[in-house]
């Protein structure tokens, strides 16, 4: 039975470096700023998405001062508080933590939060929500729920939770969080069928998580509590300042290692509702259509010659790029650089940008 009542909060990750879809993303404006999908941000479309199901006022973006003015004038809709800028990057445990607390500051209750990536796409809207409803009757029992993604190949991109069964839309224990496998073992995973990939979403009440950090990782509660004594009514630079010195007391550390493969209180929810985390170059594949060649052109007018499987984008729609004879390659033009380099490659990136 789902719940007719609920007041969900909903805490969107919105930090992000800007590495994967260089040069098109930079750490100014990164990949939820970009308008790849359709005519709106993937912050935007993150945003409309669950405002079918809470109202403007419930939903909390987590970002950081680089970031923080695109993101205001993105989200226009958003108040202002509700921008939470973090001082300094301490991955996600601290950003659940530090995003949490400040949700818990605003609200009389022990309200239901759900965490969601910025920049991923999901297809079924409806089904995403029917998901959420189900999430929150179970996170309202004191469960940290997370939803798990029906696995459709053997994906080595992904991290994969192991569930006692895996019956669509229906809650189950979590047996073990399994970090990225080879291919070997992904195929192995497909074929038992009690494998989800980990969709990095994640639903409980503000009790729930910190008495699930304070068991595992009790710095961190120790850092939040610290905290509750200066932030009072504090809003954007003036509260992330007041707590950049508590955040040097974070230990770097991932929701995942904190609490996730450790907690006995983690219920997943086997879905399926389009989902794709977008993660590089190679993911555009299972998203845009490809001409007769096997390319995916966006944004540009490409011509070619026995030049067959490319990523061709630009940033500039009058942009005309050419090819001769090249295969298996990702060539992105925006006005401020030039990226060749083969599809396998991709994932690169990060190591490319050292050296700029």
């Amino acid at each position: 039975m789902i719940l007719d009542y609920h007041n969900m909060k909903i805490l969107i990750m919105a930090g992000g470096s800007g590495e994967r879809f260089w040069p098109l993303s930079t750490k100014v404006k990164p990949k939820q700023l970009l308008s790849l999908f359709s005519n709106k941000s993937m912050i935007r479309e993150t945003v409309d998405r669950v405002l079918n199901y809470v109202d403007s006022k419930d939903i909390y973006v987590s970002t950081n001062e680089i970031q923080s003015k695109r993101i205001i004038s993105e989200l226009y809709d958003i108040p202002e508080r509700n921008i939470i800028i973090e001082p300094d990057f301490k991955d996600t445990a601290a950003a659940i933590a530090y995003g949490s607390l400040i949700i818990s500051r605003d609200s009389d209750n022990d309200e239901v939060i759900t965490v969601l990536a910025s920049d991923h796409l999901i297809g079924d809207v409806n089904g995403f929500i029917q998901s959420l409803k189900r999430a929150e009757e179970k996170a309202i029992e004191g469960f940290i729920v997370t939803l798990g993604i029906k696995a459709s190949r053997p994906e080595t991109g992904y991290g994969y939770i192991q569930l006692n069964s895996l019956e669509l839309n229906q809650p189950s224990k979590a047996i073990r969080f399994m970090e990225k496998p080879n291919l070997e073992t992904a195929r192995e995973y497909l074929e038992q069928d009690k494998y989800v990939w980990n969709s990095g979403i994640f639903i409980f009440k503000y009790s729930t998580i910190i008495k699930e950090l304070n068991r595992y990782i009790p710095n961190h509660v120790s850092v939040i509590n610290d905290m509750k004594k200066v932030i009072d009514v504090k809003i954007g630079l003036e509260l992330s300042n007041v707590t950049r010195p508590f955040f040097d007391k974070f230990e770097r550390i991932s929701i995942d290692f904190a609490v996730m493969e450790k907690s006995q209180l983690i219920q997943c929810i086997p879905v399926d509702f389009g989902w794709n985390d977008v993660g590089g170059f190679k993911s555009l594949e299972e998203v845009f259509e490809k001409d007769n060649n096997n390319n995916i052109i966006k944004n540009v007018r490409y011509i070619q010659v026995d030049s067959s499987n490319n990523i061709v984008i630009s940033d500039r729609e009058s942009r005309l790029i050419t090819s001769i004879g090249v295969s298996n390659m990702v060539i992105v033009d925006t006005k401020d650089a030039l990226l060749v380099c083969n599809k396998d490659d991709s994932q690169r990136i990060k190591e490319l940008l050292k050296k700029i």
